[in-house]
């Protein structure tokens, strides 16, 4: 082999010296050429005018989105029912999640669930049925040329379905075993109790469902569900796919039409009161860490100052970048993570929340940082530069979030669902340009009280120390699981929701 005519000591010493030339010569040309890419003209972001679907309204009342994409030989539809688990009763929460279960998996009266299932898989499609808190739902998806054969079977299984009692069964036992589970993941415990401290362990929005509400739950109460809600002046139909608009509407006039109008389902009126200020802990003794969430009222996103709150929300806990993740997690090292959202539900206040994963040890430093960083959002406006990066953020990912047809057409119909105007998102990037410093600050002043905020802390009792008896009087939360009817001890443990 051929020795080279230098060492590699001589190299190292040739890199270096070359590295550290390079280097007089970018500092002496100043920051500018340091960092090019500041010279980079950004321009503005274009008008956002996302492709529309058609809508369309039945004589009957039911409403039809239609959205073309022939990008891909498919077609995707759902039929969204008025509806959900708010409006289930109290004495059989789970009620509409059985529901939304039982019904794809016992079938309709022509086709059983099981034999459904081999003939869609047979076409690699789908017909899937759910259960939410506003809404239930069928949804299917097929090729383009097994389009006929799928909508069929998923009109069929809208109306005709065959509620069956070992399928009813089979639904109750899973959804038991989530209830047996339920306490086993700190986060998940911690994000319960919030959402109960939050808006009330009794409300539609927090309930849980239990061993006793589950049991109570019959065929027939899943048949008179699906009655009072299969209107069609309760549903919105929207298809978006590879397919002809005026073929398509023809065949969901056909389909649709003939339903007759009913009375829908009227939405629960829950009511709402600001989370209870104080300090609240769940033992969880088998963790050598904490979950700490701060809980306020959040908005909806009718409020006209939601634009603002959206841009507030960005400077505060929007990311890596955000004032809570800079200040108690980088600068502090108080957390291994933590993040927050100033919720805007679409008809019923949301959630402000701040919650951080800590060292048992550093639990109360960190909720007394989140705290004070709630605290500085009132007080410190956001600098020129926190204001631009947030609001570019914001329109940079709102964007992102409808850059196809198939996003914007499942907006358009959450919008119409809510009853929100249709040009609702055409507003959301003027209305967040708008916003200034001064409106940030005025919004956080008016929304945002620390004082107000309840603290919850998941943890090892004996492992946080200092006490969290420092922050004041602690209530400790029962998380009790309520056994089974007829399980011994039933109807005694679990009873109390909070002790001091």
């Amino acid at each position: 082999m051929k020795k080279l005519p230098f060492s590699a000591g001589t190299l190292i010493l040739a890199i270096l010296t070359t590295g550290t030339a390079l280097g007089q010569t970018g500092v002496g040309q100043g920051s500018a050429a340091a960092e090019p890419w500041t010279k980079i003209p950004i321009p503005p972001l274009h008008d956002f005018r996302p492709k529309q679907p058609k809508r369309i309204e039945l004589e009957n009342g039911l409403v039809i989105f239609l959205q073309e994409d022939h990008e891909l030989p498919f077609v995707n539809g759902t039929i969204l029912i008025r509806g959900g688990s708010r409006e289930e009763p109290a004495a059989k929460v789970g009620l509409v999640s059985l529901y939304g279960q039982a019904w794809r998996t016992s079938g309709s009266t022509t086709v059983n669930g099981d034999v459904l299932d081999d003939q869609l898989e047979a076409k690699a499609a789908s017909v899937e049925t759910s259960g939410g808190l506003a809404s239930t739902s069928v949804r299917w998806s097929s090729l383009k040329g097994d389009f006929d054969t799928v909508f069929a079977s998923t009109m069929d299984l809208l109306l005709h379905p065959a509620f069956k009692a070992d399928k009813l069964d089979l639904a109750k036992r899973q959804m038991d075993a989530g209830i047996a589970r339920r306490n086993d993941d700190a986060g998940g415990l911690a994000n319960r109790e919030a959402i109960q401290l939050a808006y009330g362990s009794a409300s539609p929005y927090a309930r849980e469902a239990e061993f006793s509400t589950v049991a109570a739950v019959t065929v027939a109460d899943l048949e008179q569900w699906h009655q009072r809600t299969t209107v069609p002046n309760g549903m919105i139909v929207a298809v978006s796919g590879d397919f002809d608009g005026a073929a398509m509407e023809a065949k969901l006039r056909a389909a649709f039409g003939p339903m007759k109008r009913g009375s829908t389902l009227n939405r629960t009126d829950a009511g709402y009161t600001e989370p209870k200020p104080g300090v609240y802990f769940v033992e969880k003794a088998d963790v050598d860490q904490s979950n700490v969430v701060l809980i306020g009222e959040g908005t909806e996103r009718r409020n006209p100052d939601y634009y603002a709150l959206s841009v507030m929300n960005e400077i505060f806990s929007g990311g890596f970048g955000s004032r809570v993740v800079q200040d108690v997690r980088t600068k502090l090292g108080l957390a291994y993570s933590v993040s927050g959202s100033y919720g805007a539900s679409y008809d019923h206040p949301g959630v402000f929340y701040v919650e951080a994963g800590t060292k048992s040890e550093s639990t109360v430093a960190a909720a007394k940082a989140m705290l004070d960083e709630v605290g500085r959002l009132r007080s410190v406006p956001p600098s020129p530069d926190e204001l631009r990066k947030a609001k570019d953020q914001v329109l940079n990912s709102f964007i992102f979030h409808y850059d196809s047809p198939d996003k914007t057409l499942t907006e358009q119909v959450t919008l119409a669902f809510y009853g929100y105007p249709l040009d609702f998102l055409e507003r959301f990037k003027s209305g967040i340009e708008a916003v200034t410093a001064a409106d940030v600050s005025r919004v956080a002043n008016k929304y945002v009280h620390p004082e107000k905020l309840a603290v919850l802390v998941v943890g090892n009792q004996a492992q946080i120390v200092p006490p969290l008896s420092g922050m004041g009087k602690v209530t400790t939360l029962d998380v009790t699981i309520p056994p089974p009817p007829g399980a011994p001890g039933a109807g005694a443990a679990g009873t109390s929701r909070a002790t001091d």
